[in-house]
């Protein structure tokens, strides 16, 4: 039996919707980045991106366990002196939940070109509605 090498002509992509009410963030975030990645696939290629759109909704409404909406700080640095900002988790979700999803996702995907092409085909919206129904997305159920 010969190994398949995938090549980017020979990748159909689809469009999964994945309602992340009530999921937990983590194990919607992994989920969700194996999908992007195309490791679902049975062509699944390292070198090349053989992932599909993700589309989720409900992004508002996603679950984090323990302690960590109270002690969870995101930084950041601006590059200028003194230039180093705080948000807690809390003013994340509510602020811009959308927003922490699509971190948690990024930060499971390769940091080099192919990851920046894979996050390009995430679509996220802390709301139920989507422009997207015109690619007639396919149920993804996050697995327990």
């Amino acid at each position: 039996m010969k190994t398949i090498s995938a090549k980017k002509e020979d990748v159909k992509r689809e469009w999964y919707l994945v309602d992340a009410e009530g999921e937990v963030l983590g194990r919607l975030s992994s989920q969700v980045a194996a999908v992007l990645r195309g490791k679902h696939k049975p062509i699944f290629t390292p070198h090349v991106d053989t992932g599909d759109f993700v589309i989720v909704v409900n992004a508002g409404k996603v679950r984090l366990t323990g302690n960590k909406v109270g002690d969870k700080v995101y930084q950041r640095h601006t590059g200028y002196p003194d230039g180093l900002k705080s948000e807690s988790l809390r003013n994340y979700i509510e602020k811009k939940p959308d927003e922490l999803v699509r971190r948690s996702i990024r930060g499971m995907l390769p940091k080099n070109k192919l990851g920046q092409a894979m996050f390009k085909k995430l679509k996220v919206y802390s709301g139920h509605e989507h422009p997207h129904e015109a690619q007639m997305p396919k149920t993804f159920e996050i697995k327990e």
